[in-house]
């Protein structure tokens, strides 16, 4: 019995060590799989962070390593397996991470870059597919010489973008306004770098871009002129009791011409100066010689100095002292650079009487006025001076202030240049005791409208003196076409007319008569113009062939233009091959247009075969019958059939009004005639030119200023958004 015990405590023992044993087995075996699943999931989720694949997700089973998240592309996908692979077996990793939807492709940045020189033009980008290439090729080969377009230009099959084709029309529209530029087309958006010939063409260039810029397209100039030259290039400089002041500066760069307005300012110059920049300098020392002969008028307090090229002439009224003068001008001709050559003068004191007061204005045909002579003040000068540029081109104001001329002096000035308002061409002259007015006028009448105007602006007692002839031509209610209108309706007659030669001949084949009837129909008005007719031909054949081809068949047209009872006197011929084609001769329809008659307008200004009679002088006084009347030109226009219509009844004329007797008209002076009982009284010339004086502040700190302009704020938005966009 107590052995059965035995053995039965022996086997439970036994079983008791072998199931603590097996569970610690158990127990140790978790607690490894535990830590080596821990241990992976750590290395390699810190991999993957290190190489900057955050989106990737770590998880172990085991010894398996589970990969989730969103990979932004299969690469990045392939990569995060990679990297995982380099800290545990890639027989162990399990891929369950997915790729993000690909978007939509972006569209490309549409581009087109046009140059333009004298060889051609080159397009260079990328445009849409559907893009009218051809179109535009066409269109720009009508603008170029020889037809010389490099089409450089790729496409992509994607939607054509917002404001695209307006872009694009406008830039090629921009491409036919100047020689020499570089475009850059973006759709809404157009950047024109170009180079103008002057200034002025600078601007007109920029203002016709903003007139035909289409809505939705922004428009960025880069527009550059060359410096204008100047000769003589000149300097001038005063200081007299209008204060020190330039009447002309030029300067070759921005370093002289900063010098230059210093050494003024150090004189005593005040407000804003203007330097012309230009080419021309006779000197790279211009800036330091205008610097010291500035000075050397500074330090004798009055004169004028004026270097024209390397000319230096110092003027130095009487008032400086002799000795002083001497001083400074040897100075000044020690300092001059050596190019420069000094010639000083002191003016000597002679009394001498002045004479009349005498104001002269001279109006030439292009339009520029010159006007000289006195003025009271420095303030009726500027009166007188905005009144002429308002209505002429003054190119030269040499009026100086003379207190002694007599009253109403400037109200004298101001209606003559009203008077000359009505002529084309001519001049004024006013002194105390006359006023005359001469030149040529479109208006036939205008002598009678310069007397009224002189009376009106005057009032009584004023003398003057009227010459004014009638030119036709100058006539705007006649419509007579100029120049270039002329040669403009001759060749669109060449242009629609079926008129033609004979194959390699000058003689006119079919029926020429329709056509030059209606070049006679042109040439009504325009027999007075010098115009050369000049023949054209293809390529084929020789050079000196066609030349001579050329050449008959353009004196076969004015032949026959003479002989159809036009007159011609004034007309050439010139034969000119094949030296300027219109079209390329590499086509049929290309030949034939280059098989021409061109008229062209050799000068603007017509051929008068008799002069125009000089007018007979109207002389009288303002308020009273002029004394010499001439009758006004009968008005020369287009001869018109004389108008028929039925015989009307005589009209007995009424008898005259009977009433009670009117008194007469006062002479008092400084009245008007009585006009139903109402009577006014006029100024004196005195009492007007006060009127025209008008108090003028400077302004200050504190004078309110206007607001922005529309255009200036839209100037700014424009500049933010472009700001934006870089």
């Amino acid at each position: 019995m107590p052995s059965s015990r035995r053995k039965i405590s022996t086997t439970l023992a036994t079983l008791l060590v072998l199931g603590g044993a097996g569970g610690l087995s158990w127990v140790g075996a978790q607690a490894a799989a535990t830590f080596i699943e821990q241990r992976a999931a750590q290395d390699v989720g810190l991999a993957l962070r290190t190489s900057g694949y955050d989106w990737a997700q770590v998880s172990t089973d085991g010894l398996r390593v589970r990969l989730t998240g969103t990979a932004p592309s299969e690469v990045e996908r392939f990569r995060a397996m990679t990297q995982a692979a380099t800290v545990v077996d890639a027989s162990r990793i399990v891929d369950q991470m997915t790729v993000a939807a690909v978007d939509a492709m972006t569209p490309p940045d549409f581009k087109v870059e046009l140059l333009r020189n004298d060889d051609g033009i080159s397009l260079i980008g990328l445009v849409p597919a559907s893009t009218n290439r051809e179109a535009i090729l066409r269109t720009l080969r009508s603008d170029v010489q020889g037809n010389q377009v490099t089409d450089l230009l790729e496409s992509a099959d994607y939607p054509v973008p917002d404001n695209w084709n307006a872009a694009i029309k406008f830039g090629m529209d921009a491409a036919q306004m100047t020689k020499q530029a570089k475009i850059s087309i973006e759709p809404g958006h157009v950047l024109v770098a170009a180079l103008a010939k002057t200034r002025e063409d600078k601007g007109q260039l920029e203002a016709n871009l903003k007139r035909i810029l289409p809505k939705g397209v922004r428009l960025q100039t880069e527009i550059s002129a060359p410096r204008p030259v100047i000769a003589p290039f000149t300097l001038r400089f005063v200081m007299d009791a209008d204060g020190p002041h330039f009447d002309t500066c030029a300067a070759d760069d921005d370093a002289a011409r900063d010098r230059i307005v210093e050494a003024a300012r150090n004189v005593g110059m005040e407000g804003a100066a203007s330097c012309v920049l230009g080419l021309g300098v006779p000197s790279p020392e211009w800036g330091a010689a205008a610097e010291v002969a500035i000075a050397a008028v500074g330090k004798l307090g009055a004169g004028q100095v004026t270097i024209s090229d390397a000319d230096v002439a110092l003027v130095i009224p009487e008032t400086v002292d002799p000795a002083r003068f001497d001083a400074v001008a040897g100075e000044l001709e020690n300092t001059l650079p050596a190019v420069f050559s000094l010639n000083a003068t002191l003016e000597k004191a002679q009394p001498r009487d002045q004479g009349p007061a005498r104001f002269t204005a001279n109006l030439t045909e292009n339009g520029s006025l010159s006007m000289q002579g006195r003025i009271a003040d420095q303030q009726m000068r500027e009166a007188v001076d905005s009144f002429a540029t308002s209505r002429f081109d003054v190119t030269q104001s040499g009026l100086r202030s003379d207190a002694n001329v007599p009253g109403g002096w400037t109200v004298r000035v101001i209606a003559a240049l009203e008077a000359m308002d009505a002529l084309q061409t001519g001049t004024v002259q006013v002194t105390p005791d006359l006023v005359t007015v001469a030149g040529m006028s479109g208006d036939p009448n205008a002598t009678d409208h310069a007397a009224a105007l002189l009376s009106e602006r005057l009032g009584g007692g004023a003398r003057y003196s009227l010459s004014i002839g009638y030119d036709r031509r100058m006539d705007p209610a006649l419509g007579l076409p100029n120049g270039e209108e002329c040669v403009a309706s001759l060749n669109t007659v060449m242009s629609e007319s079926e008129i033609g030669f004979e194959p390699s001949k000058s003689a006119i084949a079919g029926d020429p008569a329709p056509t030059l009837d209606r070049l006679a129909q042109a040439m009504t008005e325009c027999a007075d113009f010098q115009i050369e007719a000049g023949g054209h031909t293809d390529s084929q054949g020789s050079e000196g062939f066609n030349a001579e081809l050329s050449r008959g068949r353009a004196q076969a047209i004015v032949t026959a233009m003479h002989g159809a009872g036009i007159d011609v006197t004034n007309m050439t011929s010139r034969g000119y091959g094949e030296s300027q084609p219109i079209e390329s001769n590499e086509t049929e329809e290309g030949r034939e247009a280059n098989r021409r008659i061109e008229f062209r307008l050799l000068s603007p200004h017509p051929v008068r075969g008799d002069a125009i009679p000089t007018p007979a002088p109207v002389t009288g006084i303002t308020g009273q019958q002029n004394e010499t009347p001439a009758a006004a030109p009968q008005m020369q226009g287009p001869n018109l059939p004389e108008m028929q219509g039925p015989n009307l009844p005589v009209v007995t004329p009424a008898p005259q009004m009977q009433g009670p007797q009117l008194p007469r008209i006062s002479d008092t002076p400084n009245m008007a005639p009585m006009t139903i009982g109402v009577s006014e009284e006029f100024q004196t010339l005195d009492e007007r030119e006060e009127n025209l004086r008008v108090p003028v502040q400077t302004a200050d700190e504190n004078t309110p200023r206007p607001g922005a302009r529309p255009e200036d704020i839209a100037d700014r938005a424009a500049a933010q958004d472009e700001a934006k966009t870089e």
